[in-house]
């Protein structure tokens, strides 16, 4: 299975994508164990963290059924560098073709950011496995909505920023396909008993 398929089961079982921005290598196994105990399949780690790719190469050691990667990654020499680390997920705040073009050509999983329909567009001819609406504190349920309905049938629309247990419901009834969630999941220096009662509740807004 490769790493896009992973991914798009992964979606199917959880399409909620951890992101662990400020996460140290040392604390990787705890705060994962946590997070896969809760369901999570989706691992991201900002690559402003410290020592990012450590903590990569770690979760994906440890968590072979989880489908981890990076976020933040801005150029395609950074793709290259989740790759070598073992991870199977590049997440941008922005979009970039070249990005886009050498996580596909790795074979990796393309979440790149968008904001209006024209980045969107133009990310899927790039090659991008799903879109990442970002800062979804600027855009609303009524922007999923919108965008879905002129979107390829089928498109993966993923809003992050802001997103918690409580507002869930009113974005993915407009069509978001999962959410990313940063500070309503984890905050640098967060211990697993934080992390574990954030995750549960999380995850039971989104299975309700």
């Amino acid at each position: 299975m490769t790493s896009v398929d992973r991914f798009k089961a992964a979606m199917g079982e959880l399409p909620l994508v951890a992101i662990l921005r400020g996460l140290k290598p040392e604390e990787a196994p705890a705060i994962g164990d946590v997070l896969v105990e809760a369901g999570f399949r989706l691992i991201e780690v900002p690559l402003n963290s410290p020592r990012p790719l450590d903590s990569i190469a770690a979760l994906r050691k440890r968590f072979p059924d989880a489908v981890t990667g990076a976020g933040t990654v801005l150029t395609a020499a950074e793709a290259r560098d989740v790759a070598s680390a073992g991870g199977e997920l590049v997440v941008a705040p922005n979009f970039d073709p070249e990005v886009v073009a050498e996580t596909v050509r790795l074979g990796m999983a393309s979440l790149p950011g968008i904001l209006t329909p024209t980045e969107a567009f133009a990310a899927l001819k790039a090659g991008a496995h799903g879109l990442k609406l970002f800062p979804a504190e600027i855009a609303s349920p009524a922007v999923v909505k919108a965008l879905l309905a002129v979107l390829p049938k089928g498109t993966k629309l993923i809003p992050v920023g802001g997103i918690g247990a409580d507002n869930m419901q009113a974005w993915r009834s407009a069509g978001a396909a999962g959410f990313g969630l940063g500070s309503s999941l984890y905050k640098a220096g967060d211990d697993a008993a934080t992390v574990r009662a954030k995750a549960a509740s999380i995850v039971g807004a989104w299975r309700k």
